[in-house]
């Protein structure tokens, strides 16, 4: 069938299954933009390129399908990076298409030409630059196939713009065939046969959950294995729902800011059996003296995790599809009676934890952020996703919000990227229509793509849009604060915000909540009403997000709560 690149490249979606895709128009990608005229192919226009990819990013991370982005060459392209570099910290599988200057104009500093391959290189899973449309379906399928296969990320290709007017005649390949990737992780069941000797003869065995549970699709299987064990478990901050926040023994997040008996467990265990995770820095505290008296096991993907950050005593490489119903059936198979024998343990974990729990200090009627945020938890079902900016919001809402299943609670953690939580949001619910979804964000982060507001009203995008608003960057302010001798350089925000009425002035109802009383009533009542709504809720400047490990301390020397 002949038709043209541009054609050709919706033609190769179609065949992918794209549902949708965020874009932005320019010069070099008119002829696509025409073709998706021309098909009514599905296309969200934002305010920002950078939105596009996180909304991209949020519709991949709610669904665990390939978000799709596209962008015009130059600064449109350069507008993604931000956005590619979020998903490949957070391994979100996405395509992202970059227009090129024409091919004879490449490499000429030519009006709008950057370097997209050269640039992206470092924050890609791979890339492609694309002169000749023979070679176009070719590569549109092994983008798609290296971005959700193994560890997911961002895959770019960068198309001339010459490509998008030649005539193909277009034949989509069924197969793909790369040299020295297959997309396919296998286990040795040997090393899992270790580990399960490892459980049968420790006394004090903690699960530590990561984000690749959540990629891989293996909450279940998980969960299996925590109920034949009995022992308590914790997660990143990229875990959080893989465990239902309601499971005896959950300790709650680990880290800086996770739970004082997550972060005691972790030092306390004689077993850490760590799963789909990385060992941040953010997770670890000071590496030296992390989980100092555990035999520490890891079960990963990526080779290149492997004693990147930590040194373990057993590793199972390999795909956790793979790894954890081994592992879940060989511990059936053992004649140890576990819950039992943890039995005693996961309960000194869990009443440790309740010493220092997740808590706030009333002061008159202020709105106290763990109280909003554990009031809108107590008023949301697992219909609802929830979406955080980053910041001291963020931190509050894994605190606080109780996520019971996977891909329930979205947010930006390898690069912590202000900016992420509206776009997100607004991909989240366009992947899932049927899903209630929340975002919490800061008066802060929600200036770093606020335009994305109209583009909500314009969809008729209907999201809760919560901002904890303190009048000042609140990490940074926090920092500040506590290790600067309240020396708040260029941090507080005292210019008045109103953002009701820039809500308002873009389609979107606004609301202002500044007492404690009107949780019960007023935010109730706005929460379950129909279509988007800006939700302005002023709180202290100066809570801080407690528990804390400052850094280069250990786990277990945490600053403590707010009571």
């Amino acid at each position: 069938m002949k038709m043209n690149g541009a054609k050709a490249l919706l033609e190769c979606f179609k065949n992918e299954g794209v549902e949708l895709v965020y874009s932005y128009p320019g010069g070099v990608v008119l002829r696509l933009f025409d073709e998706i005229y021309k098909m009514e192919f599905p296309n969200i226009l934002p305010g920002h390129e950078q939105a596009a990819v996180h909304a991209a990013d949020g519709y991949a991370r709610a669904t665990g399908k390939v978000g799709v982005v596209i962008a015009t060459s130059g600064p449109g392209a350069a507008n993604l990076i931000t956005g590619i570099a979020t998903a490949n910290m957070d391994s979100v599988p996405l395509v992202c298409i970059t227009g090129q200057v024409a091919s004879h104009a490449i490499g000429k500093d030519s009006f709008q030409e950057i370097d997209v391959s050269g640039t992206t290189s470092p924050i890609t899973k791979h890339n492609y630059l694309v002169k000749d449309v023979n070679e176009l379906p070719r590569v549109v399928k092994e983008a798609f196939f290296i971005a959700r296969t193994g560890r997911p990320g961002p895959v770019v290709i960068d198309i001339a713009a010459d490509v998008f007017n030649t005539e193909i005649d277009f034949e989509y390949p069924q197969e793909v065939n790369l040299r020295g990737y297959s997309g396919k992780n296998p286990v040795e069941e040997k090393s899992v046969d270790e580990v399960v000797k490892a459980v049968e003869s420790c006394e004090r065995p903690l699960i530590f959950v990561g984000g690749g549970v959540t990629s891989s699709d293996t909450s279940e299987d998980l969960r299996k294995i925590l109920a034949r064990l009995g022992c308590p478990s914790t997660s990143t901050l990229m875990g959080l729902g893989c465990i239902d926040a309601d499971t005896e023994g959950f300790l709650g997040f680990a880290g800086m800011h996770g739970s004082y008996g997550a972060n005691m467990a972790i030092q306390n265990c004689d077993l850490l059996l760590c799963i789909g995770m990385r060992f941040s820095d953010r997770v670890t505290g000071r590496v030296k003296d992390f989980a100092p008296n555990a035999k520490i096991v890891h079960f990963e993907l990526d080779p290149a995790e492997i004693n990147k950050n930590v040194q373990v005593d057993l590793k199972v490489l390999g795909d956790l599809r793979e790894s954890l119903p081994l592992f879940r059936n060989k511990l059936d198979e053992s004649l140890t009676n576990f819950a039992e024998k943890f039995s005693a343990w996961k309960n000194q974990a869990v009443e440790k934890g309740w010493e220092h729990p997740f808590d706030w200090k009333e002061e008159g009627d202020a709105i106290k952020p763990g109280a909003l945020i554990t009031k809108i938890s107590s008023i949301c079902d697992e219909n609802t996703i929830v979406v955080t900016d980053v910041g001291q919001h963020q931190m509050w809402a894994a605190q606080f919000f109780k996520a019971h299943k996977p891909r329930q609670f979205l947010t930006s953690g390898g690069l912590g990227t202000m900016g992420f939580g509206l776009p997100a949001a607004m991909g989240a619910k366009l992947a899932c229509p049927e899903k209630n979804v929340v975002l919490f964000t800061g008066d802060g982060s929600i200036m770093m793509n606020i335009q994305e507001l109209a583009t909500i009203a314009d969809n008729n995008i209907d999201i809760k849009i919560v901002i904890v608003h303190n009048f000042i960057l609140g990490m940074v302010g926090q920092w500040q604060r506590l290790f600067y001798n309240h020396h708040y350089s260029a941090s507080e925000l005292k210019y008045k915000r109103d953002f009701v009425k820039i809500a308002q002035a873009m389609g979107v109802r606004g609301y202002r909540l500044t007492k404690a009383e009107e949780l019960e009533d007023d935010l109730v009542e706005i929460m379950f009403s129909k279509g988007a709504a800006v939700i302005d809720v002023y709180v202290p400047e100066e809570e801080n997000v407690l528990p804390m490990v400052p850094g280069g301390k250990r786990l277990d020397q945490m600053v403590l709560g707010n009571t």
